[in-house]
């Protein structure tokens, strides 16, 4: 389901998913992908509003995708050996992810 939430970064309100929830102190945080600017936040449960009426039905500008067979690599370094070598990731790291959003621009 799609929400709204209010953005910091963006200084306004966002259409989102919402991907995880954790509590803090004293509010829960939520993990949110915003579907018009396919950008990942973090938002305070009390900055999330429920989408009502003809706004649900727009369609979303962004939509989440990977690349086909890519896989994530990193450089992993010995320190004791002093080699570095390139291997296989779980993640992207984000200056891998710096350079794809560079070359697509």
């Amino acid at each position: 389901q799609v929400y709204v939430v209010f953005s910091e970064e963006l200084k306004c309100w966002c259409r989102a998913l919402v991907e995880s929830v954790w509590c803090q102190a004293d509010n829960y945080q939520l993990t949110c992908f915003l579907v018009d600017y396919a950008k990942h936040c973090s938002v305070a449960s009390e900055n999330i509003r429920v989408l009502a009426g003809a706004f649900a039905k727009i369609p979303p500008r962004a939509k989440k995708c990977r690349l086909h067979c890519t896989k994530p690599l990193t450089l992993h370094i010995d320190y004791c050996e002093n080699t570095a070598k390139i291997g296989p990731a779980k993640r992207w790291d984000t200056a891998a992810i710096q350079h794809f959003r560079n070359l697509l621009e």
